[in-house]
């Protein structure tokens, strides 16, 4: 399976916390995965990069370039569309913000989950990283 085809306009907040304090150090779209850099900015999270960059705080709720804010979902509900299958587990993927089935999840990456799919549109964010890669 592939990377789930996230719909910028679908992708809102349903309950939760949102972080709206910190901007951008790149070009971000709704719905990709973060994390806060050395220089206290978004990300885009990658579980086969860099140390830093196996991490991720939460998931972008709007489309900023470098340098503008960024709000940022940490944990709760959070609709993204119809792309989900109800009852799976999705990860942060190789791909730089990507989310995707665990099942996906490969060799060298750092499992680092997202959440559960609770309906076929609503992923509910409980982020836990691992600490380790996959083996």
């Amino acid at each position: 399976m592939a990377d789930v085809a996230i719909t910028a306009a679908n992708v809102i907040s349903v309950s939760g916390s949102i972080d709206r304090s910190k901007n951008a150090g790149a070009t971000i779209s709704q719905g990709q995965c973060v994390y806060l850099d050395s220089s206290n900015e978004w990300q885009l999270t990658d579980v086969d990069l860099s140390a830093a960059a196996k991490a991720c705080a939460g998931v972008s709720l709007n489309s900023a370039l470098d340098g503008q804010p960024l709000a940022v979902q940490k944990n709760g509900l959070m609709n993204f569309g119809a792309i989900f299958t109800e009852g799976l587990t999705y990860m942060c993927s190789d791909t730089a913000g990507g989310i995707g089935p665990s099942a996906d999840t490969g060799s060298g990456d750092d499992a680092i989950i997202l959440g559960n799919a609770v309906t076929t549109s609503q992923l509910r964010i409980a982020i836990v990283d691992s600490g380790g890669s996959v083996a």
